[in-house]
């Protein structure tokens, strides 16, 4: 049976992006679970390639139903905007903002067309997409609005060893993100994550969900959003049988055992457990479009980009985890 190919979208030129994703085709583990393509501007990287030290054989190809994996080449599907921008590693433009992006559009065309079972994206550099008046908060909904996915049905679950961690608001402000808790979202994420652990071969998902307040709101004396808002919204899900539990207080909750996920209402609950514990380790999945698609959960680390050092763990497991899994029919995921 053929492996499945998994495009590998480059990220922020003048960051480590390029170098990561090149490590991560390269590796044996990777290449022993899947295709790898790799997705950006070949100068790009030809550039890290030689900053790294290393010289890969690429076969760049203008169509990802070119690629030929039969000689043991790196193939590199063409995404460079033809403007031949120079790379300086580390600093912020907006040619690379639109560089990163341009890479990560081109992958998810890709597997909407088909031409690959999945998606792996190298970090971008979010002020480089703000110079080039591009409105971006991140790539859930990025990959909601390139797949014609409503942007309030794609969250962000991020995973690392066994544990997947979604989250119902993501890049706001703390303000913003309280507004944004109502029974409605809180509810979807708990589908989104019910269905994409479906897809992911668990077939009886079991769901933990977190507090917004203090202790989750200890029973109405720290906010009453919990028996508002995130309890109703739990029973809901109920009705149509999925199993969550919860809330419960966030700075606890993740020593609770015996689920397939947790769900948190605010971008640190989740990412500081995470990073606490699987810094190097850590992948991001949108879940909730079309395709399969997965991000590290690391910025582009501007301070080492070039010196050939960057360590590329995260990416390899975003790419593993996703080959590990079943992507016959380009689900949803």
């Amino acid at each position: 049976m053929n492996l499945p190919r998994i495009a590998i979208a480059t990220g922020d030129p003048a960051g480590i992006g390029p170098e990561i994703a090149l490590k991560a085709a390269l590796d044996a583990r990777v290449r022993a679970l899947c295709r790898p393509l790799l997705v950006g501007d070949p100068a790009a990287v030809e550039l890290h390639a030689k900053a790294a030290g290393l010289a890969p054989q690429l076969n760049v190809v203008g169509e990802a139903g070119d690629a030929d994996w039969s000689d043991g080449a790196i193939n590199l599907l063409d995404a460079g905007d033809g403007t031949n921008t120079p790379v300086n590693f580390g600093k912020v433009d907006a040619a690379y903002g639109r560089a990163s992006l341009s890479s990560a559009r081109r992958a998810i065309k890709a597997a909407l067309a088909g031409d690959v079972e999945a998606v792996v994206a190298a970090p971008q550099t979010e002020r480089s997409i703000q110079a080039a008046g591009i409105a971006f908060d991140g790539y859930p909904s990025f990959v909601a609005r390139e797949t014609g996915t409503p942007v309030n049905d794609v969250y962000l679950m991020i995973c690392f060893d066994d544990v997947r961690i979604a989250h119902a608001t993501l890049h706001v402000s703390v303000r913003e993100a309280v507004a944004l808790i109502t029974p409605e979202r809180v509810e979807r994420v708990i589908r989104v994550t019910d269905a994409a652990l479906k897809r992911l071969g668990i077939a009886r998902p079991k769901i933990f969900v977190s507090g917004l307040n203090p202790h989750a709101g200890e029973g109405g004396m720290f906010g009453a959003e919990e028996i508002e808002i995130i309890a109703p919204a739990i029973q809901a899900a109920a009705k149509s049988d999925i199993d969550a539990c919860g809330p419960f207080g966030a700075d606890t909750m993740f020593r609770k055992k015996g689920c397939d996920a947790y769900i948190v209402m605010l971008h640190d609950q989740g990412h500081i457990a995470a990073k606490l514990q699987a810094f190097n380790r850590t992948a991001g999945l949108s879940i909730g479009s079309p395709i399969l698609f997965s991000s590290v959960a690391h910025g582009s680390a501007h301070d080492i980009a070039g010196k050939g050092v960057a360590d590329a763990g995260a990416m390899i497991e975003a790419v593993t985890r996703l080959a590990k899994v079943s992507v016959a029919g380009n689900g949803r995921a």
